[in-house]
């Protein structure tokens, strides 16, 4: 009796560990594509020279300069350029060109990564105590996440490895110029934000053209920037969200991207998501406790506000992204 209980005790053990052995060896390791670095130093120097244009407000010449540019350097590096220049009415009844630069990447791909930032500034500094009817420099708010791009399209544009997917980069116009929220008389008859988000979200520069999904850049320059879960990047492309979050884990930028949620933000992505159908995520600077930055829509907003580390974080995560499509 005592040597059976004994052979049965082995048999169990033996069948425990090859439970456990089948058990290991069947879970399969997460594939890592390949992807190439993301140089933070050349995304801040890419923010330095919009700023030296001057403010890109629409009507001036900082802003007639950048665009030049800024076609100048995508088609540098191979990517296929388009404009889309159109009319908006301001918040004051102004009547100002605009224009939204298109770059693509591989045009003939079927399943497609859209990019995004606004290259304009702030007419205003509304904000702020001192010469609050002046133009701001824009260093984050505009420039950060055009430098971002910028960057990943050069990346992609010069070297040997490439994305598996499409890539279509869109820096939207006119997005700073809402109503001032110190203004007496406001009117709601629409949205003053977002004037090149809201064009292209009807007017795609592509008949029935679609995205697999969308990732907004703004905001994301500032000394101290932390990027939390906002509230219509939740609602409408959640599973996106999550994604982006845990890549940005795996690389070690948890500390940047802060797993809890902040309010809903207007701005470009909600109209991409409502009016164009793609479903569209924001890394953007807001706090759920404070909002946005100190510097937000005042003369702070300039280069000394710049660090590296966090368009090190945010462009790593987003080009890791996109290579593991």
């Amino acid at each position: 009796m005592r040597n059976n209980f004994w052979i049965l005790l082995a048999l169990v053990f033996f069948w425990a560990c090859s439970s456990e052995q089948r058990t290991e060896t069947t879970i399969a390791p997460v594939e890592v594509k390949p992807y190439p670095s993301f140089i933070s130093d050349s995304a801040y120097s890419f923010i330095e020279k919009q700023v030296d244009f001057g403010p890109r407000v629409p009507g001036t010449k900082g802003h007639t300069d950048t665009k030049e540019w800024i076609i100048s350097k995508l088609e540098s590096w191979n990517w296929n350029v388009q404009t889309q220049e159109f009319q908006a009415t301001t918040y004051d009844k102004q009547t100002w060109d605009l224009t939204n630069i298109i770059a693509s990447y591989n045009p003939e791909a079927s399943k497609r990564i859209l990019l995004a930032a606004h290259w304009d500034t702030r007419r205003i500094a509304d904000k702020d105590t001192d010469r609050m009817e002046e133009a701001i420099d824009g260093a984050n708010d505009g420039g950060s996440g055009v430098g971002v791009l910028l960057e990943i399209a050069r990346v992609i544009g010069t070297q040997d490895l490439k994305p598996e997917v499409g890539i279509d980069i869109i820096l939207f116009d006119g997005e700073d110029d809402g109503e001032p929220e110190t203004a007496r008389v406001r009117d709601n008859s629409q949205i003053w934000w977002c004037l090149g988000s809201q064009h292209w979200s009807k007017n795609k520069h592509v008949p029935n053209y679609s995205a697999y999904y969308g990732i907004l850049v703004d905001l994301i320059g500032a000394k101290g920037a932390r990027f939390y879960r906002e509230g219509y990047s939740r609602r409408y492309a959640s599973g996106i969200l999550k994604k982006v979050w845990d890549h940005a884990s795996k690389l070690g930028h948890s500390s940047f991207f802060i797993p809890q949620d902040s309010p809903e933000i207007l701005d470009d992505h909600l109209f991409v998501n409502e009016y164009a159908q793609i479903p569209m995520i924001d890394i953007i600077e807001f706090s759920p406790q404070y909002g946005f930055g100190h510097y937000h829509h005042t003369h702070q907003d300039n280069m000394d506000l710049i660090d590296t580390r966090p368009l090190q974080a945010v462009g790593e995560t987003v080009l890791y992204t996109i290579y593991q499509e």
